[in-house]
């Protein structure tokens, strides 16, 4: 089937780390793993943020959560806090503008409205709400919660008997399978499938969890990580899980491993309906997810201030026209960069956003480029300032609230010794904090580029160093 342009085929899970699809990692995804060496896969992109609705808005606009507004999770705060500004560019409005039959099912989550015919989507069913769908988990043969005084009780894992056929995701995915069967000759498409899934708490099948044994889950090197040298805050938000034992750390990374290659399965239906309807080599492929999950790194779970790798790096792999096979980028790059890229790509134009263009990467150039990323986080109901700047193997954060943080990936990958007090690094936390300086200035972020008032002269640099 030729069209003059490309069919995109967009895939989002929630809470979904970058290791989960890599070749030779801990989970069981060979339908993910396969369309890794059928096209690209980026070893080190960024979430914006490492929670929900902040970097699925910056996934479509292309702008910082500084910059779209949208800086904490719509349900957790009171509009107009964490509203998406109106003004906003959307890539999905650019493809509906240029005649693609657009469809979104699935969670959304980035801005409160839901009424995504706004946003570009002619076709939608979003969250839970979807027709005829419920939420099916079936009874819990196994699970590990957290209790504590004053607060409710907090389930982390599971193990239900309903059959993988009767969860919400592959609900989700036949609509979109359905999506590409209707397809007609020579009209462009462009389709969102939105899983929530392996978001905590994380409830697996038993079919899938079956696949695996929680006794072969070994501990992360930085599991027993005293974090005497990071943010007190850090240490304070570990005490969640301190009733945990080691087992039942391993029992959640199962549950959580089980639903990845549960959404493994549902890719490859995906990819059978591109097959069966010959639409293969005219559509491109992407897959990604929101932010990542600690999943037992530095004794925590979940996601959330401690702002290290497990929370932000996330899988971003592309097949399809304008890719070629089996490159694989090492260097750091965003969600930030994707609405960009995928204009380029589908339409030949430009999208005016913050982020860059991706698209030397895919066809192998540039692949030995430095590269950076940057993520912001403001806090959520807590209110914690950060802002993370990735260049290289270097790793700078930028903590409001206690000391910063500055790691050498390539030698402590674990992020196990903050350098960012060592005389020996100074030049390099320096140099990171210039830059990070300069995307503050270079995106707008005024309340943290005019930060000279008494107050917040605590950095190494301030703001004009630039």
């Amino acid at each position: 089937m030729t069209r003059t342009r490309p069919n995109l085929l967009l895939v989002i899970t929630d809470q979904q780390r970058a290791d989960t699809v890599a070749p030779g990692g801990p989970c069981l995804t060979p339908n993910l793993q396969r369309l890794a060496l059928e096209g690209a896969r980026f070893e080190r992109c960024y979430a914006t943020n490492p929670i929900c609705s902040p970097s699925r808005a910056s996934l479509f606009t292309g702008h910082l959560p500084h910059s779209h507004g949208v800086t904490d999770v719509t349900h957790a705060v009171p509009a107009p806090e964490a509203d998406l500004r109106p003004d906003m560019p959307f890539w999905s409005r650019e493809l509906a503008r240029a005649g693609y039959r657009t469809g979104y099912f699935g969670k959304w989550h980035v801005e409160r409205t839901d009424h995504l015919e706004e946003y570009g989507f002619g076709e939608y069913e979003t969250e839970l709400r979807l027709v005829g769908v419920k939420e099916q988990r079936g009874a819990l043969t196994r699970s590990v919660k957290v209790s504590r005084p004053g607060y409710r009780d907090l389930l982390v894992a599971g193990v239900a008997d309903v059959p993988a056929d009767q969860t919400p995701e592959h609900a989700l995915v036949t609509k979109g399978v359905e999506f590409i069967e209707r397809a007609a000759p020579g009209e462009p498409w462009a389709l969102v499938v939105s899983t929530e899934a392996p978001h905590d708490p994380y409830i697996a099948p038993r079919e899938y969890f079956d696949l695996y044994d929680p006794s072969d889950v070994e501990p992360p090197v930085s599991f027993a990580d005293p974090m005497t040298d990071k943010p007190a805050i850090y240490r304070r938000i570990r005490e969640a899980w301190r009733d945990l034992t080691w087992d039942d750390f391993a029992f959640a990374t199962t549950c959580y491993r089980a639903l990845c290659s549960m959404l493994d399965d549902q890719v490859g239906r995906l990819l059978a309906a591109l097959d069966a309807t010959g639409q293969t080599e005219d559509t491109l492929v992407v897959f990604t997810s929101d932010h990542g999950d600690y999943l037992g790194a530095h004794g925590l779970l979940f996601k959330g201030a401690p702002a290290f790798e497990e929370a932000y790096r996330v899988p971003l792999i592309m097949r399809g026209p304008g890719v070629v096979p089996g490159v694989v980028i090492p260097g750091p790059v965003s969600l930030l960069d994707l609405p960009r890229t995928l204009v380029r790509l589908l339409l030949g134009e430009e999208f005016d956003c913050q982020g860059a263009e991706l698209t030397g990467h895919l066809t192998g150039a540039g692949v030995g480029a430095a590269g950076e990323a940057f993520a912001e986080f403001h806090g959520q109901r807590f209110r914690y300032t950060q802002r993370v700047l990735w260049r290289g193997s270097w790793k700078y954060v930028m903590n409001g609230f206690d000391e910063d943080e500055l790691y050498d990936l390539a030698a402590d990958p674990g992020e196990l010794r903050n350098l960012a007090a060592d005389p020996e690094h100074r030049a390099a936390l320096q140099d990171m904090v210039r830059r990070m300086w300069r995307w503050v200035r270079d995106t707008g972020d005024e309340t943290l580029a005019e930060a000279h008032y008494g107050m917040f002269r605590f950095l190494p640099l301030g703001p004009d160093a630039s």
